[in-house]
């Protein structure tokens, strides 16, 4: 028997959120409740859940909360062990399908009304997704159901022994790919086995399993793996999985008469990938020019920025996000690049010791809002975030360090207390700051967008930066941008509208998460627009078609937000229509993350 659960929507449970993120784990248990005066049951598909169930549910849950700790702050080895046991009793206990377990609703309703102390307690102080269920790869319960779901073996003993096998951060990566590999069951399960009972001995098993995931990633568009039976697949698995061992294992370098050979380190193997350079010819300049260099992308987003710093030299050893769609983004573009999904807030150095040293982090940070007439609260999250960044580089200690904001962090009387706590954490790590507005416009880009930075290096290094110069030539038009494909659909005004807007487009608005549909920003922006031809009170789903009135304002498709940002073509997006525009609408235009990463780059190489 199947149940349904109380869901509780999006307008309810977002100011219940905003208040619960005050309040004590004490207080939140006085709050519990098996029903809400909000919720609502979908129509048909099962019977609801009772009163007894539900409470019978929170027992479970406290119980194994309070092995932890609970309502105590649980340590690391505490929350892992009530991860586990938790994903096994939601999937085994709530009686649910996939297609209940998919709504965002059910999960806000199990954190804010059935169990917000240990919603609370597993994540103090959330980002909205772990408890709101926006992004149920992590929710705090959802994303254990989901991880259940993926792993279950009925017929086993133990049906939920595998979820020991990895790590949260290991299943990151299977999520990662989600729509080739990690939305199969069948293929998850048999990819557990594999690992469970393979030789790693001597390997490090992050870069053993990213290797492992990708072979599998390139067969996926040739392999029905569902169509496989189980030991087949096995099999298959097996055979992928020991090519990842093999080409992970050291390999001994040959001693030559005139030098004698000795392994490099990683650092050293990715500067000289690609390059034909040896340690003896460092000292060539023409060959340092050519060296590629590393970095690690924090709020990565759509990956616009890091693209940009690839055209620059600069090849991400990690790139981390929060939001599962810009990740899987990511993931779809660039299938070599090693993305992690999670909140900046819960990553240390720790985590990925080979982040250490690179030789650039990078971010565009979540927009902070002046101190001066706001509340403590409106923008603590962002905040957060900035003083996460900034500790995160003095850990790590790259060679150069990169924040993008608003151009009011750079410029505004209202920002100083902010810039001078960043100067003065960075100086104490031994980096010298500058700061500079730069227009995105002045790089080639068709859009009026500024953008504030910070950049960060330690002497000599910082002496021989120089912020990039304008390219000294017009950026295009809206029309001459997107004249070709407003024309595509058939539009008989297309050319007369091209002509028409003939100016650059102004800043492309992303929109906060707590907003409703994708639009082209506040009534100053879309009355700019209007001045273009543009109706930005929505956008479009396609290019207007033939039977589209010559002399109307067309809406803009995501594709065309994405060419007024100057994203190639061929980067594609993962996500429906809202967020796909939010990951256009956030991005740092290519362009202009290149400009600053060549400058960057140059002073890295001399």
């Amino acid at each position: 028997m199947s149940f349904l659960y109380p869901r509780l929507l999006a307008g309810q449970a977002a100011p219940l959120f905003e208040e619960y993120k005050a309040l004590p784990v004490s207080e939140l248990t006085a709050r519990f409740a098996v029903s809400h005066d909000s919720a609502v049951y979908v129509a048909t598909g099962g019977d609801r859940v009772s009163p007894d169930r539900l409470r019978e549910l929170r027992k479970a849950v406290l119980e194994l909360a309070e092995h932890a700790g609970f309502p105590h702050p649980p340590d690391r080895s505490g929350k892992a062990d009530f991860d586990l046991r938790v994903a096994a009793l939601l999937h085994d206990e709530m009686g649910m399908v996939p297609a209940e377990a998919a709504s965002r609703d059910v999960w806000s309703f199990l954190a804010l009304v059935l169990l917000p102390d240990v919603a609370f307690w597993r994540y103090p102080r959330p980002p909205g997704d772990r408890v709101l269920g926006t992004d149920l790869t992590r929710h705090v319960f959802g994303r254990l159901w989901w991880r259940a779901q993926l792993v279950r073996s009925p017929d086993e003993a133990e049906p939920y022994g595998a979820l020991h096998i990895l790590g949260e951060a290991a299943f990151d990566q299977i999520y990662a790919r989600r729509e080739a590999l990690g939305g199969s069951p069948h293929l998850v399960r048999s990819i557990l086995r594999v690992w469970n009972d393979l030789d790693r001995r001597g390997l490090n098993e992050r870069d053993t399993l990213r290797d492992f995931l990708k072979r599998l990633l390139r067969l996926a568009p040739f392999v029905l793996f569902d169509g496989i039976e189980e030991a087949s697949l096995d099999a298959e698995l097996r055979y992928v999985a020991q090519e990842s061992v093999d080409a992970q294992r050291p390999r001994t370098v040959p001693a030559t008469p005139a030098v004698s050979a000795s392994p490099a380190s990683p650092a050293e193997v990715v500067r000289e990938a690609g390059t034909g350079a040896s340690p003896a010819s460092s000292g060539d300049e023409g060959e340092r020019a050519k060296r590629r260099l590393t970095s690690v992308e924090i709020c990565a987003g759509s990956g616009a920025q890091a693209l940009g710093l690839e055209r620059a030299g600069f090849d991400p050893v990690l790139l981390i996000d929060a939001k599962a769609d810009a990740c899987f983004t990511i993931a779809r573009n660039r299938p070599h690049w090693e993305v992690v999904c999670m909140d900046l807030l819960e990553f240390h150095t720790e985590m990925r010791p080979e982040v250490k040293g690179v030789d650039l982090l990078s971010g565009g940070l979540p927009r902070v809002k002046s101190t001066a007439g706001i509340s403590t609260s409106q923008d603590a999250d962002e905040r957060r975030v900035l003083r996460a960044s900034v500790a995160l580089a003095c850990s790590m200690r790259p060679r150069a360090v990169l924040l993008e904001n608003l151009p009011g962090l750079v410029q505004s009387p209202d920002f100083a207390a902010d810039r001078a706590w960043i100067q003065h954490s960075l100086e104490e790590a031994g980096y010298r700051t500058d700061w500079r507005v730069l227009n995105a416009a002045d790089f080639g880009v068709p859009q009026n967008r500024s953008s504030g930075f910070l950049v960060a290096l330690q002497e000599p290094l910082f002496s021989r930066f120089s912020w990039p110069e304008p390219s000294g030539s017009r950026p295009p038009t809206v029309g001459q941008a997107l004249g070709d494909s407003m024309a595509s659909g058939g539009w008989t005004g297309a050319a007369a509208w091209a002509r028409a807007a003939n100016s650059i487009a102004p800043a492309l608005v992303g929109g906060s998460e707590n907003r409703g549909g994708a639009d082209l920003g506040p009534t100053g922006s879309k009355k700019a627009w209007a001045a273009l031809g543009v109706n930005g009170d929505s956008l479009g789903d396609a290019p207007p078609g033939p039977d589209f009135p010559e002399d109307a304002t067309p809406k803009l498709t995501v594709c065309q937000a994405a060419m007024i940002q100057s994203i190639p073509e061929g980067w594609a997006f993962h996500g429906r229509k809202t967020s796909t525009y939010r990951q256009i609408g956030h991005a740092m235009p290519p362009p202009l993350a290149e400009a600053v990463g060549r400058a960057l780059a140059q002073a890295l190489r001399t």
